[in-house]
This record gives structure tokens, C-alpha cells and sequence, in this order.
């Protein structure tokens, strides 16, 4: 047995097997439990020392007794020891008990009354191991037929189809609240102002070529007035930074090299510039824009709310 199991092969594996007991048996969260409990760290270094302690033992042992043998001994041991696993008697023990196989030796005691052309039966009993298999087989038909037959448990297409939904589920409240993937019917006007100075920021590097620093109007339409192309107040000028303008006219889909979350930002601070009229403005475009169900920024940068509505010539700032 030692042949096969070597001490550096057995220790290991004894200490894996008494870890992984010891990891199953504690619950420790995410952390193993040795980290988590510090008793568990002694514990297994106590079962570390009494492995080792076990081999030195038993090494010594075998070493005396090697010594007291006679050299007839000596040598059948070494016989027993050089033996191929097949031929072991830890292989002829096991396979006995998984075949009970008789030797040929007590076949005259299976030899049955059955006689044909000369030709004799055995009456050998069945390996315990396909019994116990079969047995296994047995029961485990009696569990799938009460479960799924008698208390109509889910079969294999049923979990799927609730497991897919459950993630659905999952990732429309994760959209909820995730910012990189805001949607126009989502977004709200952010008036705290770190988002705001963000905004600020992006609309200096991306915008100002087209609409002015101060929003006045170039290329691009005045964004400090009343009117609008595509439609004003924050889901409008989301949805237009995000989507684009009018085809073959308008501005670019933005959302293909800016966030989600810096366009609300973006869309946010193009609102705190309403009423500041900047010198030189380019001249209105649009309809005029006036949202009752969103708070829209007022003239000082403050927010309040809108009381009448005029709608837009199109449903979503150019």
C-alpha cells in the first residue's frame, strides 16, 4: 500500500481532504475560513503536525521491525513489496468484496443441476457493486417520478425559461440605475454643480465649435433662447446629444464617443444657458419649448418649474 500511496502523495491529500471538510463544515462568506477564524488555521496545523508525526512513527516502526525479520522475511517482503498493483493483496481484497468472486478452486460447490451437451452452469451471485448500482437506479427513479410527476416539479426548460426572466429582471433594475445606460426616458436635469462643471467641461472640448462658447450659435443653432429644432427640456436634448440631429443636416450621434452619464451632464449645463443672451447670438430656430413635467433652469441658473406648454415642431437640441 505505501508503494502506491507514498508519504509525500498521502500526507497531502489527508490535509487537502481535513481542509476542504473543515471549509465545507464552517461557513466563512467569500474568505477561507482559516482567514476568517483563526482556530481553523490551528486546527489544521494540529492535523499538519499529527500527519507528520504519524509517518515518523510509523517509518520507525517499520525500520525495527525490518531489522527483527529473518533474511527469509526479508526477502518476502521485498517479494510482496515488488509485487504489481493487480497482484497486490489490497487489490485482491478490494475485488473480492466489489465481485465476490469464488475460486475455481470451490466451483464444485456453484456447479448446478443443468447439464447441457456436457456444458455446465455456476450459479454465481450477482457483484454487489451492479446490485448497489441497481438499487441506486431504483431510488432514483422513485425521486424523479415524485417530483416531476407527482408534485410537478420544473423540468430542465422550465428552470430555463424562469432563470432567463429573473435575469431580465435583473438587468432592467441594474438599467435603472446604472448611469452609462441612461436612455432619453430615464435622465433627469442634474443640477449639482460638480455635474454641472463636468458638463461644462465636455461641452468646451466637443461643442463649442459648432454652438460657441457661450452657446450663442455658429454652425450649430443658438442654444441660449426659448427655441428649439428638435425639441427642448432634458429628455429632448438627452436624446438628440445621443441620437443626432436632423438626418443630413444635424449634428453627429454623439453616444458612439461620450457616456451616457457625461451626455446627461453635457444636456444638463446646454439648459443653465436658457435666457443668459450672449452678444452676437445666432437668430432663433425652432418652435419654443416649454415643458410642464420637467423642471427646466430659470434665467439665474436656479430651477423652476414650467407652468404652460407649447409642443415642439418634432418630439425629441440641435
Amino acid at each position: 500500500m505505501k508503494k502506491y500511496f507514498p508519504v509525500y502523495v498521502r500526507v497531502p491529500v489527508l490535509f487537502a481532504l481535513f481542509f476542504l471538510a473543515l471549509e465545507y463544515g464552517i461557513d466563512s462568506g467569500e474568505q477561507p475560513a482559516f482567514m476568517e477564524y483563526p482556530v481553523v488555521l490551528v486546527l489544521l496545523f494540529l492535523f499538519l503536525f499529527a500527519l507528520i508525526a504519524v509517518e515518523i512513527v510509523a517509518s520507525a516502526t517499520d525500520k525495527v521491525m525490518t531489522r527483527l525479520m529473518t533474511e527469509e522475511e526479508r526477502l518476502e517482503k521485498e517479494r510482496l513489496d515488488n509485487l504489481p498493483f493487480t497482484e497486490s493483496e489490497f487489490y485482491k481484497r478490494v475485488m473480492k468484496k466489489l465481485t465476490r468472486s469464488k475460486g475455481i478452486e470451490e466451483e464444485g460447490t456453484l456447479l448446478l443441476d443443468h447439464d447441457y451437451d456436457g456444458i455446465k452452469e455456476l450459479d454465481n451471485e450477482l457483484p454487489p457493486w451492479w446490485v448497489y448500482l441497481f438499487y441506486a437506479t431504483i431510488i432514483f427513479a422513485v425521486v424523479y417520478m415524485a417530483r416531476f410527476h407527482i408534485f410537478e416539479g420544473d423540468n430542465q426548460a422550465a428552470e430555463f425559461e424562469k432563470e432567463m426572466i429573473a435575469a431580465e429582471l435583473a438587468i432592467e433594475e441594474y438599467k435603472k440605475t446604472a448611469p452609462d445606460l441612461l436612455t432619453a426616458d430615464q435622465v433627469v436635469f442634474l443640477d449639482d454643480p460638480a455635474d454641472l462643471a463636468e458638463g461644462k467641461r465636455l461641452f468646451d472640448v466637443n461643442c463649442v465649435v459648432c454652438h460657441r462658447a457661450d452657446g450663442g450659435g455658429g454652425i450649430g443653432p443658438n442654444l441660449t433662447d426659448e427655441h428649439w429644432i428638435l425639441g427642448g427640456g432634458i429628455k429632448n436634448v438627452f436624446n438628440t446629444v445621443m441620437e443626432g440631429g436632423r438626418d443630413g443636416k444635424g449634428m453627429v450621434a454623439w453616444k458612439v464617443s461620450i457616456k451616457p452619464s457625461d451626455i446627461a451632464k453635457i444636456s444638463s449645463y446646454v439648459l443653465t444657458l436658457q435666457g443668459t443672451n450672449p452678444p452676437d447670438a445666432k437668430e432663433a430656430e425652432g418652435e419654443i419649448w416649454v415643458d410642464t413635467e420637467e423642471a427646466v433652469p430659470a434665467e439665474n441658473g436656479a430651477v423652476e418649474t414650467a407652468t404652460d406648454s407649447v409642443p415642439a415642431a418634432a418630439s425629441t437640441v440641435e
